[in-house]
C-alpha cells in the first residue's frame, strides 16, 4: 500500500515537470517580432476583355454565374442578389460596364470597398451601374442579406 501510494506521487511529479518543461518550451518559442517580413508575389493577370459575338442571352447568363462565383462571400452575397434584382431589365450599355466591374479588377476587396464607399471608385468603373450597386449596397430596405439568393428564380416555369 505503501509504495502505491509513493509510485504515485513520483508518477504525479513526473508529469507535472515534464508538462511545465513542454509548456515552457512552447512560451519560449512564441513569436518576438524579430522575423523577416513575406515577400509578396503579384501573380500578373491577362487583361479583361470583352466577349464580343455574344448574345444578350448567354451574357446574362454568364454574368449571373460570375455574380454568384465570386472569390470571396461578401461579394458573392452581394452581386448575386444585385444581378437576381437587375441583371434581366440592363440595357447591354449597363451590361457592358457590369461586365467590366466584376471582371476586370483583380482584387475582389477593391469591388467590395468601392460598392460600400469604404473606398473612392475609380473614374474607369464609375458609371451607372456602379450607382446602381452603391445604392443597393445600401440595403435601404434592411433585408436580411446572409446568402446568395436560391436558383430557383432562374426557372421561368415557376
Amino acid at each position: 500500500m505503501l509504495s502505491a501510494t509513493i509510485a504515485k506521487k513520483v508518477g504525479s511529479s513526473i508529469c507535472r515537470a515534464s508538462l511545465q518543461t513542454a509548456l515552457g518550451t512552447v512560451i519560449s518559442r512564441g513569436y518576438r517580432g524579430d522575423a523577416p517580413e513575406p515577400t509578396m508575389i503579384e501573380i500578373p493577370l491577362p487583361p479583361w476583355q470583352e466577349r464580343t459575338g455574344e448574345s444578350l442571352e448567354i451574357k446574362k447568363k454568364r454574368l449571373l454565374y460570375e455574380s454568384r462565383k465570386r472569390g470571396m462571400l461578401e461579394n458573392c452575397i452581394l452581386l448575386s442578389l444585385f444581378a437576381k434584382q437587375y441583371l434581366n431589365t440592363m440595357s447591354s450599355a449597363q451590361l457592358k460596364q457590369y461586365d467590366r466591374l466584376i471582371n476586370e479588377p483583380s482584387n475582389d476587396w477593391d469591388i467590395y470597398y468601392w460598392a460600400t464607399e469604404a473606398q473612392p471608385t475609380p473614374d474607369v468603373y464609375q458609371g451607372e451601374v456602379m450607382d446602381m450597386l452603391k445604392d443597393f449596397a445600401k440595403n435601404k430596405d434592411m433585408e436580411q442579406r446572409l446568402d446568395a439568393p436560391n436558383l430557383e428564380y432562374l426557372d421561368k416555369s415557376c
